[in-house]
């Protein structure tokens, strides 16, 4: 009778196992295809992540290939001192529907890639020359008088951190030479957001006693002159 019921108890619990695991295997999240190259056909019949897909009959290596030079140093233009080259979907085609992307960035001395935070993708960031401190701020504790946390980092060439999805970072160059560093993502376009840039430099402006509240300022004055600056971007 012991064993009778254990037989009995285990069916039950297989069966529900089983009915559990269709019923989350129901729908396949994946890409259904190889590849979905994108293209500015209009006439194409199939549309995937906001792309037309090219007829895969057509498909060739190139649409796969991107000659990019990512081995080579780029040259800084702008104030904050780094270069970021992305190869993302709109760079090569071929990354539609594949949920990667990646970027080189090139530090000058002092370089930084400001607090920024990537709404679509996570990122792996790998030094390959120089030394860089990073960090990482996590998002708003439960308690509401707690501060944020940050998780910081001197990386070397050979060293790798990890910036989960949404959540604000940063790199610095605090070595005594030009770094050089990669960054792989998880979305075929994480997407940007650059916090100084998006607060002071949006258009229209956010009214001014809306963000010394924001910031906890006396008054407007420091607002509008941070409006007044020029806020570029370092990504190309």
């Amino acid at each position: 009778m012991i064993m009778k019921t254990s037989r009995v108890e285990f069916l039950v619990f297989f069966t529900i196992l089983v009915s559990s695991s269709l019923l989350a295997e129901a729908y396949d999240p994946n890409p259904l295809q190889d590849f979905c190259i994108a293209v500015n056909d209009t006439e194409a019949a199939v549309f995937v992540n906001g792309k037309i897909c090219k007829d895969p009959k057509s498909v060739t290596a190139d649409d796969l290939y991107y000659a990019g030079a990512l081995n080579e140093s780029r040259q800084v233009t702008n104030s904050l001192g780094t270069q970021i080259t992305l190869v993302y979907d709109e760079v090569l085609a071929g990354l539609n529907t594949q949920g990667v992307a990646i970027a080189r960035l090139d530090f000058d001395l002092n370089g930084l890639n400001p607090p920024h935070e990537h709404p679509r993708g996570s990122e792996i960031f790998l030094v390959l020359e120089g030394t860089l401190y990073v960090g990482l701020i996590n998002s708003n504790p439960a308690n509401p008088n707690d501060k944020n946390p940050l998780f910081a980092k001197v990386l070397n060439a050979g060293d790798i951190f990890v910036f989960p999805r949404g959540l604000i970072h940063f790199q610095y160059n605090i070595g005594k030479t030009k770094a050089v560093a990669i960054a792989a993502f998880n979305s075929q376009n994480p997407g940007v957001v650059t916090i100084g840039k998006s607060i002071f430099g949006s258009e229209p402006s956010v009214p001014p006693h809306i963000l010394a509240k924001a910031f906890q300022l006396d008054d407007d004055k420091l607002v509008e002159h941070l409006q007044s600056l020029t806020w570029t971007g370092n990504v190309n």
